[in-house]
């Protein structure tokens, strides 16, 4: 398992669209990427479960990849968050 952390700068935080990429993204790796924030967590691969975080600007997003490629798939998804 891979984990990692990264703060939320976007200033309206994680709403539609930049959940709406990370989700996109994470569909095309194999690994099972969890993302958790103030103590709830959702299936990075599911849009509703990703918005319903509620992320806002620096709140701090613990990720955690696992399966057969996630150290890969943990760089590719954390290239991705960094750009939201």
């Amino acid at each position: 398992m891979k984990n990692f952390e990264i703060t939320v700068f976007d200033p309206v935080g994680i709403h539609a669209r930049p959940a709406g990429v990370l989700v996109k993204e994470a569909q095309k790796l194999s690994s099972d990427i969890t993302v958790t924030c103030r103590g709830k967590s959702a299936d990075a691969k599911k849009l509703l479960a990703v918005m319903s975080l509620g992320a806002k600007c620096g709140d701090t997003l613990s990720v955690s990849v696992e399966g057969e490629n996630e150290i890969n798939d943990a760089e590719k998804i954390k290239s991705v968050m960094e750009q939201l």
